[in-house]
């Protein structure tokens, strides 16, 4: 019975140190499972860590390709930016700013005239009087070239040109272009330019953006007149004289004397030419600037001289030639002094029918004949004088 009872007291003791064997088995594997799941977690916040802020600020990440594709990938892929979200972004200008930068950009363009009134087509100006004029102009080298308004300047005997510290300077017409109605005059006085502008692009503006006129309204008491507006428009179309014109509009207060002078974006940069203004009972805000994505191509050949022959003409159309019984040309009203027109001995009265072999029914014809040519060349005028034809030679100079 003893030693029944004595196996049987061995087979208990037996299962509880299997029990505790096992429970100290279990405890040892959760505790690796515990530890396993610690470094895991603290290994990925350190990679996360190194990953996020520590690698990419690093050089050894920064001078790889891998980087520099990404920075080229990010760059190609953002929006091109207009003039008003780059000023949005950077601040831009504020109006005071702009006045500071631009200001001394924008001259004055005071002008003499000779206005000729007749009683009928081929009086001869029996009567003159000598007219002053005022607009603006914008310094585009430190040369002294101005760019200005051809309406300005046209039938100009004298051009003088009013610098922001009110000095004026003598100043010749360059070159124009009428079509266009944009002009460049320089400075003939050896005198410091105060500023050249920064010419932007009228092709980034938006309806909304900002703008700052700045010209000399009314004459010399008001030069350097700043008035501000927003773009009403990018692409207007605008009727002057017998051509249309794609125009800004703005409405930024434009008046007789800004014509010529600068559109500017909150960048400070010149992004149109003041022209026009719709004026009016109850019209208020209407102001247009021609483009200097337009001009900007044109300029280099505005720069260079155009060739003069000194006189003042009218057409002769089929039905002014049948109703005074003379021939088709262009009719010479007045003469500038010391021109080459006075020079090859052109007069008042004559008719010009051919110039350079060419026939000629406009002032127009004979521009474009002209341009053909270069400073110094002599060409053949046929002219109709009291009925009868006569051939004069002219030295083309500028």
């Amino acid at each position: 019975m003893d030693d029944f009872h004595n196996v049987k007291d061995t087979t208990t003791n037996n299962k509880n140190f299997k029990k505790k064997f096992n429970k100290k088995k279990f405890s040892k594997i959760i505790s690796y499972v515990l530890v396993g799941l610690i470094c895991s977690i603290l290994g990925g916040g350190i990679s996360t860590l190194a990953c996020l802020y520590i690698i990419p600020k690093s050089s050894a990440f920064t001078n790889t390709p891998l980087y520099e594709n990404i920075i080229k990938n990010a760059n190609t892929n953002s929006p091109s930016l207009s003039a008003s979200t780059v000023s949005s972004s950077k601040g831009g200008l504020t109006v005071s700013e702009i006045a500071k930068k631009v200001g001394p950009v924008v001259v004055g363009v005071s002008v003499k005239s000779t206005s000729s009134y007749s009683n009928g087509f081929f009086d001869n100006g029996s009567e003159s009087n000598e007219e002053d004029g005022m607009g603006s102009g914008i310094i585009i080298s430190n040369d002294g070239y101005i760019l200005t308004n051809y309406h300005v300047i046209s039938n100009a005997n004298r051009v003088t040109v009013i610098l922001n510290n009110k000095t004026e300077v003598p100043a010749k017409v360059i070159n124009y272009d009428s079509a266009l109605d944009v002009a460049v005059i320089k400075v003939t006085k050896d005198v410091k330019m105060p500023a050249v502008a920064e010419l932007g692009s009228s092709d980034n503006m938006q309806v909304g953006d900002s703008v700052v006129a700045i010209g000399n309204p009314l004459g010399k008491e008001l030069l350097g007149s700043v008035t501000s507006g927003i773009i009403s428009s990018t692409n207007r179309q605008i009727s002057v004289g017998n051509s249309s014109q794609t125009l800004l509009q703005t409405d930024a207060a434009i008046n007789p004397g800004n014509s010529g002078g600068a559109l500017v974006n909150s960048l400070g940069q010149v992004i149109g030419i003041n022209s026009a203004k719709v004026s009016g009972s109850g019209v208020e805000g209407l102001g247009f600037a021609i483009p200097i994505d337009i001009v900007k191509p044109k300029i280099n050949s505005l720069l260079k001289p155009i060739l003069k022959i000194g006189f003042a003409g009218r057409d002769i159309t089929p039905e002014v030639a049948k109703e005074y019984n003379k021939p088709e040309g262009v009719y010479v009203v007045q003469l500038e002094e010391f021109s080459p027109a006075e020079k090859c001995g052109l007069q008042p009265g004559d008719i010009i029918t051919k110039f350079d072999g060419k026939s000629v029914k406009s002032v127009n014809d004979i521009n474009k004949i002209k341009a053909s040519h270069n400073s110094g060349d002599t060409v053949k005028i046929e002219i109709s004088r009291d009925g009868k034809n006569k051939t004069l030679s002219l030295k083309l100079s500028e």
